[in-house]
């Protein structure tokens, strides 16, 4: 493969990346076999998103296109991550609030090193804050054509500069022709959803994608109500000019669930179907601020998002080797979190009851007995506003042997507040229990603990300049480089206690420099090896300062360093895709804090592992994905736990997804399944809580009966194996745990209408 080759290879990818994004995605919708392996396209990684072959990529990146989508069946967004290797999800929480864990680096819950992207921008500029993590701003539905998730890389030079993991969704397109595809599913837990989505031409070179959903379940864990509604739609307009195009859309949600929270493990009849919500105290008042302020709420609305986001790019190729893009987004709702969360171990009416045998139902007025099983709840209310503008242009330019792109990026961040959490009262334990009457703490202002309000406001703006490129140093090897500048500013004010006092405010500026060096060297046309190391930051946002107050005015730095190296083999051919990628890192500067209003461990995290990524098709219709996992975390500077390992991450996991795919009577058929299993993990920092590993199925098929009929039927947990995700992360030596969702099964029924 000669250098003019690999230039018009790669002069070619981007030339696809400005034109068509849809080309190999499109080739891909019937599930059937793919080709094309060595042309699939990646813009992730890459500056402004121009794009390059996979095949010549000197990083690990993992596509999951609409058909790995369906076959995979998400609940959440979060639980499509689970096909990602290196990366543990813990999705039982329900459709938001996921914590999600990338390459053993360090955290205590959310998805604190997790950047989602649309068409190239990233939704939120901050990975998490408290109560918020991007995947609660983010629903997949029949509008999605292909995810890309890039594990460090070039990550921490590019767009907003994420050290962890970057999960970029590309929307479908119109084309020439006009199609429309209706869904409907259904399940055993009473979902009622339907999905549409309409494409095609509105003008000579003007192409659109309309598409949304309306949905609405009791919940795989039946809370007794709708407690999961939700819709949403998006518009994708496309203007192709002569030397590039124009994409602009929006993305309207209102959709929430009901908070899935730990619950006790040593309870007879509590498992993976209960949930503390209810009928009889999803309303439920609350008592806050200095003047014993009381306030109602429906807590069945849980968590979610109701807002947009919106954006764009701008292609352009200027002549000359010169080439622009510009992409652009802007996301503003509400992220509100409402939920009943478990306060330590659970008891019994005789324990605290006034008369110390029976206490009685506040809303049934039932008599229960000293035996009766109950646990303090707290209400938990935050209230959170957000909104973000992000702007990434790059010009680039193509020269004999090498290439070369500068960039800017900008960002503005904002995020109001108010939280009234803890509010704790006594409640039965049973699904959607009650709370009691006849336990003093119960009726007291400041319930059976003392409550931590806050209202809020914070804005932060980042700049950076970044530079990259690429030296074509002989026929088969190429060597990258990338350097990035980013000015952060971050102005915050709180006032805890709802008092009218501001308690903390800050004003900070903050400068740091990124950079990556990564080579690839082809062994042939569809092999590989490819090493890079890299140094990124995670800057501070408004809870970081809230929640370090101390440590940050006595000098700390809340800015996490983290270093990162890769060496990856690749294969990819007409009938395989193989990744092999083995990494180090080092996390420095993490902050733990257990429960908002506590101190914070500050501490050192090194992890090193291997990714396995795979898929393998036969002409006969049988194909199978492989990912897994093997890492070891250590704790290596930390006040009480250096030498410990990593909380809640395993040290091994693996999924495997074979597929076959035959004709019976005329009609396509496919059969598909999903076995995953997972390591034993510790529950905290302490390592001194196991949560034990487990093992899980499902299954699904689609049947065709003709070109324009699609059905499905999936089986999500088909033992009901009760998994534990995680303990209770507030009170870790309770016997409290959060169980992987229970069987569910879903049947669906697609029409082709054009």
């Amino acid at each position: 493969m000669n250098t003019l080759f690999s230039k018009s290879l790669l002069t070619g990818a981007i030339a696809l990346a400005l034109g068509s994004q849809t080309a190999f995605a499109q080739e891909n919708t019937n599930n059937k076999p793919s080709k094309d392996n060595t042309e699939v396209i990646v813009v992730s990684g890459t500056p402004g998103g121009a794009g390059i072959r996979k095949i010549d990529a000197s990083f690990a990146v993992t596509n999951i296109d609409a058909g790995d989508i369906e076959k995979l069946a998400p609940k959440s967004t979060a639980d499509l991550f689970k096909a990602i290797p290196g990366v543990w999800v813990e999705s039982s929480g329900g459709e938001s609030g996921a914590n999600v864990f990338v390459r053993g680096f360090p955290g205590g819950g959310d998805a604190p090193f997790l950047t989602i992207s649309l068409e190239g921008s990233p939704i939120y500029p901050a990975s998490t804050l408290s109560f918020l993590e991007n995947s609660q701003m983010f629903r997949i539905d029949e509008t999605i054509e292909t995810v890309e998730a890039l594990r460090g890389g070039p990550n921490p030079v590019v767009s907003n500069g994420q050290p962890g993991l970057t999960t970029n969704f590309r929307l479908k397109r119109g084309g020439e022709n006009t199609e429309a595809v209706a869904k409907y599913t259904t399940s055993d837990y009473g979902l009622n959803r339907v999905d549409l989505v309409l494409s095609g031409a509105l003008a000579d070179d003007l192409y659109y994608m309309v598409g949304g959903y309306i949905k609405s379940s009791p919940g795989i864990r039946d809370a007794g109500f709708n407690s999961e509604e939700g819709n949403q739609f998006t518009i994708n307009i496309t203007k192709e000019f002569k030397n590039g195009e124009l994409n602009l859309y929006t993305r309207q949600t209102d959709d929430h669930g009901a908070w899935y929270l730990p619950t006790p493990l040593n309870v007879d009849g509590i498992d993976a179907e209960y949930t503390q919500i209810g009928p009889l105290n999803r309303q439920a008042t609350i008592t806050y601020g200095p003047n014993d302020t009381t306030e109602s709420f429906d807590f069945g609305d849980g968590r979610g998002w109701d807002g947009s986001v919106s954006g764009g790019s701008l292609k352009l190729d200027l002549g000359g080797g010169w080439q622009l893009v510009d992409r652009f987004n802007l996301t503003k709702g509400k992220a509100n979190t409402l939920g009943f969360v478990p306060e330590g171990s659970a008891t019994t009416v005789g324990a605290v009851a006034d008369n110390g045998t029976t206490a009685t139902g506040a809303v049934t007025n039932a008599v229960y007995d000293a035996d009766t099983d109950i646990q303090q709840i707290g209400r938990w209310v935050v209230l959170k506003d957000v909104e973000a503008f992000t702007n990434d242009i790059a010009v680039s330019r193509q020269f004999d042997n090498f290439d070369a792109s500068v960039g800017v990026y900008t960002a503005t961040t904002k995020a109001e507040d108010w939280w009234s959490i803890n509010n704790q009262a006594y409640y039965v334990l049973a699904p959607g229990g009650e709370m009691l009457a006849g336990i003093a703490c119960n009726t007291a202002p400041e319930g059976c603990g003392g409550n931590y309000d806050i209202d809020s406001v914070g804005d932060a703006s980042t700049t950076a300049f970044y530079a990259t490129t690429s030296w074509y140093a002989t026929d088969d090897l190429t060597v990258d480089l990338g350097l990035r500048r980013e000015n952060h500013e971050v102005n915050y004010s709180v006032d805890e206690g709802l008092d009218g006092t501001i308690d903390k405010a800050v004003s900070d500026d903050m400068d740091k420099t990124s950079w990556t060096a990564g080579v690839n060297y082809a062994l042939n046309d569809f092999s590989g090896v490819f090493a890079r190391v890299n140094r990124g930051y995670k800057m501070p946002y408004f809870d970081d300062f809230r929640d370090n107050w101390d440590a940050f005015n006595a000098g700390t730095e809340l800015i996490k360093e983290v270093t990162q190296g890769e060496l990856g083999y690749k294969y990819m051919n007409d009938s395989i895709q193989f990744f092999a990628t083995a990494f180090a890192n080092e996390v420095k500067g993490d902050t733990f804090v257990r429960r908002p209003g506590e101190p914070a461990e500050i501490l050192t995290n090194e992890a090193y592992g291997i990714e396995l990524d795979g898929h393998y098709s036969h002409d006969s219709g049988f194909s199978v994905n492989l990912n897994g996992t093997i890492q070891e975390t250590e704790i290596t500077a930390s006040a009480t736990n250096e030498g410990n390992e990593a909380q809640r991450q395993p040290g091994w996991q693996v999924r495997v997804t074979p597929s076959y795919s035959f004709d019976v009577n005329g009609m396509y058929a496919t059969v598909y399944g999903t076995v995953s299993a997972v390591d034993d993990r510790w529950g905290n920092n302490e390592n001194t809580v196991v949560l034990e590993g487990y093992e899980k199925i499902d299954l699904g098929v689609t049947l065709e009966p003709t070109e324009s009929i699609k059905l499905q039927l999936s089986v999500d947990n088909l033992t009901d194996e009760l998994g534990i995700t995680e303990g209770d992360p507030r009170n870790p030596e309770s016997p409290n745990g959060r169980y992987i969702m229970p069987r569910s099964i879903k049947f669906s029924v697609a029409y082709m209408l054009f």
